[in-house]
């Protein structure tokens, strides 16, 4: 018996098997994808989720990747234009962007190399349960057939659209359907230290630079806005462009010159939600226990933060069953803690509110997000939980 089945070895997966690993426990990942592979993200990282790649070890092994280290932000309101260099502040002075195919690949890696084992090509279809209905295990379905993964828990990592969540039979705390949509693509030739954001009326757009002289561009807008580019077809990467150009023409014009590496992919109104993340024998992390709109870019550091949050949890429950209820209760509690001010103002943001009033709500968000990074370069979650527990 495995002591702990994560079942999705991306980012909030991977991250939350390295550290049980770590900390000396039994993990098996198992995904139905085969790593490397791509995945619907502008994986853009505010400095929290790079506070907690240097604490883990592995920021250097990013850079190492090709990810280019962002040392500025330009800011871009309808042709009026700053640029601030990152200070240092938490222990770092960068931020990052690297492709998820190389960032989860990257932790995967580091959970193996941890101790854990990794089964790709596993697809999770059912729980293992005791006679009084705790989660003790996983049923999956492979190439080779049927496999049976007992654990004494079980977490789900396996996104927003959780299946695991539905046989936990996880119920919605809370819910909020964005009305945007968000397209992106990578072009070639935009500056690699430099990430961008531009504002216009019900415009929100921005450039992520990544590996390969590669650089991430992105365009969020209320849905309704967007319908030249979602019923644009085959045209439709030439329709991003056009709404660039006519939008934020800083940005457009540049992009009409590069390179276009990539098709255009997107999603429109995204489920903003919390689930109940904890019961007998299981657990959510990551976008399956709760997920945000991209507008507010925050996806990979929830991860982080929440798979250390339950990793501690975890390891007291598992080291003291008796102490479960209330280590993995606590779990959530402070996970929902941490997350309410970006949660409330992510759907704020997506309302599109008047331009003066999206600033207000984006220099909020930009405090909320340092004083994070600050709380996760001496994460709280061990002492915390532990005293909770």
């Amino acid at each position: 018996m495995y002591d702990v089945v994560v079942v999705g070895a991306r980012c909030a997966g991977a991250a939350t098997a390295m550290l049980l690993a770590r900390m000396g426990h039994d993990v098996v990942m198992v995904d139905k994808a085969r790593l490397p592979s791509d995945t619907l993200s502008t994986h853009g990282l505010v400095r929290g989720g790079v506070v907690q790649l240097s604490r883990w070890g592995l920021l250097d092994r990013v850079l190492a990747s090709g990810a280019p280290a962002v040392t500025q932000v330009m800011f871009d309101r309808e042709g009026e234009t700053k640029v601030r260099r990152i200070k240092p502040r938490a222990g770092v002075d960068m931020l990052v962007a690297p492709r998820r195919q190389v960032l989860d690949s990257l932790l995967a890696d580091a959970a193996v190399e941890s101790g854990a084992e990794l089964r790709t090509g596993v697809t999770a279809t059912d729980l293992l349960r005791s006679d009084n209905g705790r989660v003790v295990g996983v049923i999956g379905r492979s190439a080779s057939g049927v496999v049976e993964l007992p654990a004494r828990i079980v977490v789900g990592a396996d996104g927003r659209r959780s299946r695991m969540a539905e046989h936990f039979g996880a119920e919605t705390l809370e819910q909020f359907t964005s009305p945007c949509a968000a397209f992106y693509t990578y072009v070639t030739g935009l500056a690699p230290d430099t990430y961008e954001f531009h504002l216009a009326p019900d415009t929100f757009a921005g450039v992520f630079p990544t590996h390969g002289d590669q650089a991430c561009v992105w365009l969020i807008r209320p849905t309704s806005l967007l319908e030249p580019i979602r019923t644009a077809g085959a045209r439709r990467t030439d329709a991003f462009v056009d709404q660039l150009e006519l939008l934020v023409p800083n940005l457009g014009h540049r992009v009409r010159t590069d390179r276009i590496t990539a098709q255009l992919r997107g999603a429109a109104e995204l489920p903003n939600f919390r689930r109940q993340s904890h019961g007998p024998g299981w657990a959510l992390v990551g976008d399956a226990g709760q997920h945000r709109d991209p507008i507010t870019g925050h996806g990979i550091t929830d991860a982080f933060r929440d798979a250390e949050l339950l990793a501690t949890a975890i390891d007291h429950s598992l080291r003291d069953p008796t102490v479960e209820p209330a280590a993995m209760s606590s779990y959530q509690e402070i996970r929902d803690a941490m997350a309410g001010e970006v949660f409330d103002l992510t759907c704020a943001l997506t309302g599109f509110p008047p331009p003066d009033r999206f600033v207000e709500l984006q220099i909020r968000l930009g405090e909320a997000l340092e004083q994070e990074a600050d709380q996760l370069a001496s994460f709280p979650g061990r002492e915390a939980i532990s005293s909770a527990a």
